[in-house]
């Protein structure tokens, strides 16, 4: 094993594990030495960058186009796992209506993040029937309200069979959550460190999340904690991120916390 380099964020780390603890609850996370980082987070959500917070200033972006649903494509049957087409289909079907154009992405577009889709589970009358109908879960995140919306989708008939949200309730990050979690951290000043520390493992500077593999963890604060600015978090979508250079080490960012719902950063008290 390596030994941990001090750097500008505190350590680089190459071909080590950190054990990751935050000031609410413990969390472990081992990293793997050097292998590729897996990218943490749903199915197939995609999100591209945009240029302001939806709804703010004279240029927000217009109301987002309904789409029609595509053709049904390659089917599975019974328990087979989604297919693309299937998983395709049944998103663009839970974003159909104006509930989910009112909705807002991480990175500000009208619309909901696609967190994840899934096999849903069979009723309970229907577990011994193998003709039970086909449905498909599928989870987002508004980012205008902070709630984790859930739409069930009947693969046969292509209807919302039903819908829920929640508040507080927190599943993984996506990748493409993940990225804009790594854009705002670049793009403030307590990013420095990493982009000092990204400069010294490579020579070159760090402007944009695709130059690093990155794993995540949601973060969760507690009443009282510290800092007072990640009280939300946990109400709040908040992102505790490990970067790793391409082909290099991990860089250990493990006490900066981005509130993606704030788009704010903020750094755990005793760093």
């Amino acid at each position: 094993m390596r030994e941990i380099v001090h750097r500008h964020l505190g350590k680089v780390v190459a071909g080590a594990a950190l054990a990751v603890a935050g000031t609410a609850a413990m969390v472990a996370i081992t990293l793997p030495g050097t292998a590729g980082a897996d990218e943490t987070g749903g199915s197939r959500g995609g999100a591209a960058q945009a240029a302001a917070r939806a709804g703010q200033g004279p240029g927000a972006a217009p109301p987002g186009v309904v789409e029609q649903a595509p053709a049904e494509g390659a089917k599975g049957t019974g328990r087979d796992p989604l297919t693309d087409d299937e998983i395709r289909r049944v998103e663009t079907i839970a974003l159909t209506g104006p509930s989910a154009a009112a909705g807002e992405t991480v990175d500000g577009r009208h619309g909901l993040q696609r967190l994840g889709t899934d096999l849903a589970d069979p009723e309970a009358n229907e577990l011994d029937d193998p003709k039970a109908p086909r449905r498909a879960d599928v989870t987002f995140y508004d980012y205008k309200t902070d709630r984790l919306i859930t739409k069930t989708v009947d693969l046969g008939t292509g209807k919302v069979e039903r819908s829920g949200s929640q508040h507080g309730v927190q599943p993984p990050l996506s990748r493409e959550e993940n990225a804009e979690a790594a854009r705002i951290l670049i793009a403030d000043p307590l990013g420095a460190g990493l982009k000092a520390d990204y400069k010294d493992a490579t020579g070159h500077e760090l402007t944009s999340p695709d130059q690093l593999l990155l794993s995540s963890a949601v973060y969760r604060a507690t009443p009282g904690g510290r800092p007072a600015a990640l009280d939300a978090c946990g109400e709040h979508r908040c992102a505790r991120l490990f970067p790793k250079v391409k082909n290099g080490p991990w860089i250990d960012a493990r006490w900066l916390i981005v509130d993606l719902s704030a788009r704010k950063v903020a750094e755990l008290d005793g760093h």
